[in-house]
């Protein structure tokens, strides 16, 4: 004890400057400064315990025995935990595989066609290697809580882009001049029919065009239809991007909606961003996106660059368990929401408050645009489950039809149009598991929604 009690305070002292060092380096150096606000909460504790390991030094041999066995004891129990959680990790990802297992079948027996089991980074640096200007999808969201001169809605312009898997392959599509989901010879169209907002239904997840529903569109309607849709962005994201892309020359302007998780998202988006929320305190703010795809361009290449790094560094269990990555992002759950690392969400009363607000500034937006705004509403997987909460369910699926309604705004509902006349409306799902929809879903939502709008 003696040799321990020696080295205590300036091993406390030096693993407290070691720390903020590192905190530091990642904070500043390696992120450049854009996640300053999550690290904020490390520096307060290291700081906390810099202030700890000095008084230490001046504490009598029975203080310190104690103090001693008692961070023995939490370090201890740190550990014993994460070594738990990551048992149950593995758990749960057994489960996963069977139901991967399943899809995998499934698919082989359908198609006759190798299900793709590579995760979307190891597809990226395979076709890396044969085309040098292939890019990952990357979601306006992974920016919502880091400081940048702008706030980009839209991925890398011009370049072959990977989205996701659910049917066995991964989509891919050639990204238009400002990033989005379209042939980019759309934007060059005196008159646009469509005009389409959203997360990732809208974007086109998981499949190729033909098949997303803007590509639908454009085959029914023989005309120009223009896809601005982005994977998990939220209401405020949605009403941006209107705001920095909608032209005078869109007719009709479908927003469309998730009951999933999309005022989860808005909640998110309003308490984790000052950017955003210029939107909403400030008609006359613009970020003049349009004129910025090369910065929007770079931010998306750094963030991929930087992904792969993180992965290539932290791929070894041992890293994740030495760094107690399972015990923090427990602890995450309670920070405060602007030094979470992604936004923790849940539904309030002012949630709605909020979306009734952008939803009414969307509508006087896209009048003045003359355009007409159709709201979209896209049921999830859940609710033709077991597990289908009806009441919860239903209170968020009325509140937000009775707002889309109060501002005589045409609530098209897909549920009833759609899945409800379904015998089986899991079949519009991959292999009927969660997810997005597949070939079929897609195809019904889009001739629904071109019926109900093409007048």
């Amino acid at each position: 004890m003696n040799i321990i009690r020696k080295i205590f305070s300036p091993g406390c002292l030096a693993v407290s400057l070691l720390l903020l060092f590192y905190t530091f380096y990642k904070s500043e150096v390696y992120w450049n400064g854009t996640k300053s606000n999550y690290y904020f909460i490390y520096y307060i504790v290291l700081t906390l315990l810099l202030i700890f390991s000095i008084i230490t030094f001046y504490l009598n041999n029975k203080i310190k025995d104690y103090l001693i066995v008692s961070i023995i004891s939490v370090i201890t129990s740190l550990y014993i935990m994460e070594g738990y959680l990551l048992f149950l990790e593995k758990k749960v990802k057994e489960q996963s595989q069977n139901v991967f297992l399943k899809k995998k079948q499934l698919y082989e027996k359908e198609t006759g066609n190798k299900y793709d089991e590579r995760t979307k980074y190891e597809i990226y640096e395979d076709l890396k290697k044969t085309d040098k200007k292939i890019q990952l999808s990357i979601y306006p969201v992974t920016f919502i809580n880091e400081l940048h001169k702008l706030y980009p809605f839209s991925g890398i312009s011009n370049s072959k882009t990977i989205h996701c898997n659910e049917n066995g392959y991964y989509s891919i599509y050639e990204s238009d001049r400002y990033g989005f989901n379209n042939p980019d010879k759309e934007w060059d169209q005196n008159e646009i029919e469509y005009f389409l907002v959203g997360n990732s239904f809208a974007h086109g997840a998981c499949l190729n065009r033909p098949h997303d529903i803007a590509s639908v569109l454009r085959i029914l309607s023989k005309k120009t239809v223009l896809n601005l849709g982005f994977s998990s962005s939220g209401p405020l994201i949605t009403y941006g991007t209107l705001r920095e892309y909608l032209n005078s020359n869109a007719k009709k302007v479908l927003w469309i909606y998730n009951n999933n998780n999309d005022l989860q998202l808005l909640e998110g988006e309003l308490t984790l961003n000052i950017q955003l929320k210029n939107y909403i305190n400030d008609l006359t703010f613009t970020q003049n996106l349009k004129l910025s795809q090369k910065e929007i361009d770079n931010m998306g290449i750094t963030k991929i660059g930087n992904h792969l790094n993180w992965k290539k560094k932290n791929e070894k269990p041992i890293v994740y368990f030495v760094k107690l990555n399972k015990v923090r992002s427990i602890f995450n759950r309670y920070l405060p929401k602007t030094n979470q690392p992604f936004p923790r969400v849940k539904s309030k009363p002012k949630t709605l408050e909020e979306f009734k607000k952008i939803i009414k500034m969307t509508r006087d937006l896209t009048s003045q645009k003359n355009s007409q705004l159709y709201f979209i509403y896209l049921p999830d997987y859940i609710r033709y489950t077991k597990e289908y909460n009806d009441s919860n369910y239903l209170a968020n699926y009325l509140a937000v039809k009775k707002i889309v309604e109060e501002l005589d705004i045409p609530f098209i509902d897909i549920h009833s149009e759609v899945f409800e006349k379904e015998q089986n409306p899991l079949k519009l799902y991959p292999f009927k598991q969660f997810g997005h929809y597949n070939i079929e879903g897609y195809k019904k939502v889009s001739e629904a929604i071109y019926k109900l709008t093409k007048n």
